[in-house]
């Protein structure tokens, strides 16, 4: 039995830790839980997002190697023991960064097939939220993640990064043209958040969205 949100507790205030990375389908944790995943292009700023969104240095890593993360990195609150009913409120899960330019093609295809047999098969995942570098908009590789999504009817919702890297009007109108490109997508979630990790801007607009798609 999963617990309710609790809806006057600051979740994201609390510490936050990592139970466990997942370099295939055999390691994942037991479904409970509702499960939120990260996704995005290897340097799109995903960790850096993460760490702000828990308000916790160091959670995700971080790298300037693109294509670190090699693994489904699973983070929830601290202070549940994971026993019969004492389960945390939602797991948040880091996927894999697309992308990545330096990695061996066997090594992508190999991350490759995790995130589809996770996408395909993960009955507790509510939502995907896929990072978008504001300074670039959805490029080629975005789209092929979202026809993925799309494929899998997997719900997802799209996060500018590093808005603060363009200017005010410039976001603006990246929102419109965005809404606009996946307006006919049958999994986008119409809401677009912009955010920036250096300025903890559209921090709790992302919480909010996350704790609304975790109670349902």
């Amino acid at each position: 039995m999963t617990q309710p949100i609790d809806k006057d507790a600051a979740l994201f205030a609390r510490p936050w830790i990592f139970i466990r990375g997942v370099p295939s389908m055999k390691f994942l944790p037991p479904e409970g839980p509702p499960e939120v995943a990260f996704a995005g292009r290897s340097n799109v700023g995903k960790s850096s997002l993460i760490n702000a969104l828990l308000a916790q240095k160091g959670l995700a890593r971080t790298s300037n190697t693109p294509g670190r993360t090699q693994e489904l990195n699973y983070f929830v609150p601290d202070g549940y023991s994971g026993e019969g009913e004492d389960l945390p409120p939602m797991a948040l899960v880091d996927m894999p960064g697309y992308g990545y330019a330096q990695a061996p093609k066997q090594q992508v295809d190999q991350w490759t097939k995790l995130v589809f047999d996770y996408l395909r098969g993960r009955a507790t995942l509510k939502r995907v939220y896929v990072l978008i570098d504001a300074r670039h908009g959805i490029k080629k590789n975005d789209e092929e993640v979202l026809n993925l999504l799309d494929k899998a009817a997997v719900s997802y919702q799209i996060v500018l990064t590093k808005s603060d890297k363009i200017k005010p009007p410039a976001v603006e109108k990246l929102l419109a043209a965005t809404a606009e490109k996946i307006r006919k997508r049958p999994a986008a979630f119409p809401g677009i958040v912009a955010t920036s990790s250096e300025k903890n801007a559209g921090l709790d607009d992302l919480r909010l969205a996350i704790q609304q798609t975790v109670a349902g």
